[in-house]
Parts: structure tokens; C-alpha cells; sequence
């Protein structure tokens, strides 16, 4: 029999001391100062010429809003500019243990959702650019987004730089203890509250608990309260719901455009695990809308449908447009045949529960992702968080994305890395405020362009 996969050998054990061995070997040639590098990559693009690449292909008559929000902050700056940092850090020393990254682990990229069983947890939420390349990439950009939301807080520079700091260290202490554990143990760690105590963040825990709360209320009957109107239908006394236009925000689409948004998620079904499609199809279709997403994904095409279930029951989805990774031009990867594919194949091997109805599909020629709505989403704002409450959120942080990794990298081997490792929080933590001043003046640049009427900025 022939296959294309890579042979897997289940005959050869091999001793957790000699992973782990191989780890720290790689000490000799990367130490852990080696991550205390300049700021700026010899072959980053300039910051309007990035914009401008990074606008293209999206809705132009939203480039605006984009711009707008980019310019709000520093920090908000860094949420758009996930390809700017992957241009910084290329050829920047790596041990070259691969894992499958976020690929944008900011601080704020970090949520809670609710498991199938109605479970709340706190993990990674957005893979917009995932893709395999090395793990210090994320943990640098975690580093130096806590720095940057620190200072948007008006947290003491000293607390950001122990944010960022105990970010690493929380990230090697559970990198080493998961290396510790049974491998079905450390596969299955779910991230719930008890992570909290785990990561030595117990002053979140109010924090927790209230973005908990929201969670729980998030639900798609919620937005369909909120967002949505009765119509009746007299000839066939049936009524369905509609959502009532809220703009630039929320608007109605064509009906071309609504069918072919059906087609689509007529589409995803074979996406979806084979236990989950008989599920989705007990839904039908009642209403779809066009929604604007987040900083990142500003003029990117995204929708919402309506979908209704048993009597009164609804249901949201979300259809996004999926773009290649922005780190692509940086990493040595193939082309993916669908970037939507790429996206939910990357959540579903890095997140410790993802949505059961999370999929992809093609719409119109474009691909795109597939996900529930809001469903059981909640959140904490890094920049809102005082100083003792940020220090904790980097720690809890550092937890959540050492577990995601050791999904794809074996956690013996970073555990050998980081084996009497006393510097590694320095040094990152030193390159991470020297990116986030980095940041601070590509921000500048910007809001000066915008300023002189160089580049169209809408508020945001």
C-alpha cells in the first residue's frame, strides 16, 4: 500500500533523558542571550510600504476603518502588524524546534470559550496566520505585546518589563512540568480555571470569573435577540427571522451575495468531522449579513448567517474570508491548497478543545473559515489590567501557549533547552521592550501619514 503521509514508526522507543539530552545540546549554539538581538530585521519593509501590501485584496472602501483602528494605539498598531514582526525576527537565532504557531500570540489574542460540554476555558482564539516555524517567534510576540498593553495601561515600565518576563518563565516552568507528565495526561490538560493557580496567577481570578460570566451569557439565541427582527410570511402564515442593519457594522447583502454565502456553508458540511454533519444539517439557513471583524482582518469579506434549528432555536455562524499567513514570505512552508483549511487544521491541533463546528469552505472563489458566533466568547483586556493583575496575565499567558506548543513540539525536548536556564527571561524580556519602543515608532510613522493626509484614516 502507498500513501503520501510520512511513515510513522511505532516499533522504536525512545528514552525522555535522551530527548531531552538532544534539547540541551542545542544550548552550545543558541544560548539563551542569543535571544537578546536588535529589534529590526535587515530586509523588513518600510512601515506605510507594509501597510500598503497588507491592504491589498481587501474591500477598499474599509481601508479606512483599518487604517483608523491601526492608529489607535501603539498596541492596536501591533495587532495589525503581525507580518511587520515576522520580517523582524527572520534570521534572528532559532533552535530550530519547530512547533505549529499562532503565528500572532498577542496578549490579546488570548480567550475564553466555552467546550462542548458547556466548560468554560481560556486558550489561544485566533490562527488566522498559523503555520509550523520556530516557538520563539510566539513567545517573543507574547513578550512584547504585554510590554506594549502594559504602557497602554499606564502600567509602571518596570511592571511591563515583569509581565513580559514572567510570560517566559511561565512558559518554561509548564513546558518542563508537561515533559514531566504521562503523555495522555499532558495531551488532554484542559485549560480551565484551576490553570489560573497552576501559572501562579491567582490575582486573576476575579478577572476570570467576570469574562466567565459574559461567556456564559455569549450564546447564539443572545445575538439573535439582539440583533435580529420577526418577519411573517401571510401567504404561508411561517415567520423567520431577519438581522436588522446596524451600519458600517452590520449590513444586508444582495441576494447573490446571500446565495452564495448558502452555497458555502452548504460546502462546509464536508469539512466538519463526519459526527458533526448530521448535526449542521438539521439547520436551515434564514438570514446572512455582512459583519466587520476585528483590527487584523479590517476589510476582509466576513458574514454572518442565521441559522434556525429546533421551534425557536438559533443558531450564528460566522464565514471570514482567509488570507495566506502573514510569517509565510518568512518560513520555509509550502503553499497550503486552501487557507481556510490551513487555519482550522492549525486550531484544531493547537487548541485543547476548538469549536465542533468549526470548518472551511469556498465562496465566490475565495476561501474562507466557518465558526460559531460569540458561542460561549469571552474575554480579558490586557490594557485595562493594573499593574499586579498584568503581571499575573503574562504568567497565565505563558502557561496557555507553552501547552498549545508541546501539541506539535515534544515538550522533552524544549525541557532539555531550558535545563538550568536562568537568562532566558532576561533576555527576552530585553528584547521585548526594545520592540515594543520599535513599535512605538512605526506607530508614529503612521499616524504622521495619516496626519499629513497621506493615508485616509476613518475612527475607529
Amino acid at each position: 500500500m502507498t500513501t503520501d503521509r510520512a511513515r510513522v514508526d511505532l516499533r522504536t522507543r525512545v528514552e525522555a533523558d535522551d530527548v531531552a539530552a538532544r534539547g540541551n545540546a542545542l544550548r552550545a549554539s543558541v544560548p539563551s542571550s542569543a535571544h537578546d538581538h536588535v529589534a529590526v530585521g535587515t530586509d523588513r519593509p518600510g512601515v506605510l510600504e507594509f501597510v500598503e501590501a497588507t491592504n491589498e485584496g481587501r474591500l477598499t472602501s474599509l481601508l479606512p476603518l483599518r487604517i483608523g483602528r491601526m492608529i489607535a494605539s501603539p498596541f492596536s498598531f501591533f495587532r495589525g502588524a503581525a507580518g511587520l514582526m515576522a520580517a523582524d525576527l527572520a534570521g534572528s537565532p532559532v533552535t530550530g524546534l519547530t512547533a505549529q504557531l499562532c503565528g500572532d500570540a498577542h496578549a490579546a489574542n488570548f480567550g475564553l470559550y466555552g467546550t462542548p460540554d458547556g466548560q468554560i476555558v481560556m486558550d489561544i482564539n485566533d490562527f488566522d496566520e498559523t503555520l509550523p516555524g520556530p516557538w520563539e517567534w510566539d513567545l517573543k510576540r507574547l513578550a512584547a505585546s504585554l510590554v506594549l498593553a502594559g504602557r497602554e495601561g499606564s502600567v509602571s515600565e518596570r511592571g511591563c518589563i515583569e509581565a513580559a518576563e514572567d510570560a517566559v518563565t511561565s512558559y518554561r516552568r509548564t513546558i518542563r512540568e508537561l515533559a514531566e507528565q504521562p503523555f495522555l495526561q499532558s495531551w488532554n490538560a484542559l485549560p480551565d480555571k484551576s490553570a489560573l493557580e497552576r501559572a501562579k496567577a491567582d490575582d486573576l481570578l476575579d478577572d476570570f470569573d467576570k469574562a466567565a460570566q459574559k461567556a456564559r451569557r455569549n450564546t447564539s439565541e443572545k445575538v439573535a435577540a439582539k440583533w435580529t427582527e420577526h418577519l411573517e410570511d401571510h401567504e404561508t402564515g411561517t415567520r423567520r427571522r431577519r438581522f436588522v442593519e446596524n451600519p458600517p457594522v452590520l449590513t444586508r447583502v444582495e441576494q447573490a451575495t446571500a446565495d452564495a454565502v448558502i452555497e458555502g456553508l452548504e460546502l462546509y458540511v464536508e469539512s466538519l468531522r463526519e459526527s458533526r454533519r448530521n448535526l449542521i444539517t438539521r439547520f436551515a439557513v434564514s438570514d446572512v449579513a455582512f459583519r466587520i471583524v476585528g483590527t487584523g482582518s479590517v476589510g476582509l469579506r466576513s458574514y454572518i448567517a442565521l441559522l434556525q434549528g429546533n421551534r425557536d432555536e438559533a443558531l450564528v455562524l460566522q464565514l471570514k474570508q482567509a488570507r495566506p499567513s502573514a510569517l509565510s514570505p518568512y518560513l520555509p512552508v509550502s503553499t497550503p491548497k486552501h487557507e481556510g483549511k490551513r487555519i482550522v487544521h492549525g486550531a484544531r491541533l493547537v487548541q485543547a478543545e476548538s469549536d465542533i463546528l468549526l470548518g472551511w469552505t469556498t465562496i465566490d472563489g475565495l476561501p474562507y473559515i466557518v465558526r460559531q458566533f460569540r458561542n460561549l466568547k469571552g474575554d480579558i483586556d490586557p490594557t485595562g489590567l493594573a499593574q499586579d493583575h498584568l503581571d499575573d496575565y503574562g504568567r497565565l499567558a505563558g502557561a496557555l501557549l507553552a501547552r498549545a506548543h508541546t501539541r506539535s513540539l515534544d515538550p522533552r525536548l524544549l525541557a532539555g533547552y531550558f535545563a538550568g536556564d536562568e537568562e532566558l527571561d532576561e533576555a527576552i524580556g530585553r528584547y521585548a521592550v526594545r520592540y515594543a519602543d520599535r513599535t512605538e515608532a512605526d506607530h508614529a510613522v503612521l499616524v504622521d501619514a495619516v496626519h499629513s493626509g497621506r493615508i485616509a484614516a476613518d475612527p475607529a
